[in-house]
């Protein structure tokens, strides 16, 4: 299938409303964006070829999940949904009804309340529209920015990087070992719970524009396998629904996975080479990543 007619089927915003609510039910009425998108999936039943199409070149996000954001705007505009400043999105009312509600109608009241003007002036529909994904895009733009960062740096100060976030989440004795053959090992570290228990980990980071596949997860798998408990891959793109099925496959060891968006929320978490500041306007440091 030609990539124009596999950019074509991709669902529009407007018919991801209804699905998106339908998941939350699932998910008992509240749920993590990452949870909410996976429910999506499932119950609309979208064809693999057409979650992966992304969603600009740096592969950051899927179209996808760019337009399940606008549509999560839509719905929170129209006072079905909320969000809380820890990024859980609930329904306002667990008992909706989904039959009863029309996008078209949702799409057409959300204009019309935005439209109502606070001066002298109206706001046309396109005016709306450029608001509501100045919105959705604030949320994704500095994202896109620090991966194009990234993504210029050398290799070897990516996975410096990576040593830097495990070491800021709680790992110790983090080495990066980066043997050539050596199936994808990047480096290793040790995670400690309560103090007691310990998990030796193995990671992987690949920066990569696109998506990493199944194939990728087995070769790491089959490296670190007896010789870590877990195995953690990092990357700047993102990962196949298999490569996400592979890495939690019932009696294989498990690996977790970090793709573009997490990576970026985790470097501003730690505040490395990101500023937040109190009105939420993050800015990206592109020295401090020539530094590492």
């Amino acid at each position: 299938m030609g990539r124009k007619k596999i950019h074509d089927k991709v669902p529009t915003h407007d018919e991801m409303m209804i699905p998106t609510l339908e998941a939350l039910k699932l998910l008992g009425g509240s749920g993590s964006i990452e949870e909410i998108n996976e429910k999506v999936y499932e119950v609309a039943g979208y064809d693999e070829e057409i979650l992966e199409v992304p969603h600009d070149e740096n592969g950051v996000q899927t179209k996808v999940e760019y337009r399940l954001a606008w549509a999560r705007t839509y719905l929170k505009k129209y006072g079905l949904i909320d969000n809380s400043s820890r990024g859980v999105w609930a329904l306002n009312n667990n008992e909706i009804d989904t039959t009863n509600l029309n996008p078209n109608q949702i799409l057409k009241e959300v204009r019309e309340q935005a439209r109502k003007p606070k001066s002298d002036k109206i706001k046309t529909i396109k005016e709306v529209e450029s608001d509501i994904e100045e919105e959705v895009e604030d949320q994704i733009d500095w994202k896109e920015s620090l991966i194009s960062i990234i993504l210029k740096i050398e290799p070897s100060a990516f996975e410096r990087l990576c040593q830097r976030i495990l070491r800021e989440s709680g790992f110790v004795q983090v080495e990066v070992t980066g043997k050539s053959g050596d199936g994808g090992i990047d480096g290793k570290g040790i995670v400690r719970l309560n103090g007691f228990l310990s998990f030796h980990v193995f990671f992987q980071s690949k920066r990569y524009k696109g998506s990493v596949g199944s194939g990728d997860i087995r070769d790491f798998r089959g490296a670190m396998q007896g010789r870590a408990d877990k195995g953690l891959f990092i990357t700047t793109g993102n990962f196949t629904r298999e490569a996400i099925k592979e890495a939690t496959r019932d009696g294989a060891p498990p690996i977790d996975l970090i793709d573009g968006e997490l990576l970026c929320d985790k470097l501003k978490e730690f505040n490395l080479g990101v500023k937040t500041e109190l009105i939420e306007d993050v800015s990206v440091n592109a020295e401090w990543f020539s530094k590492i």
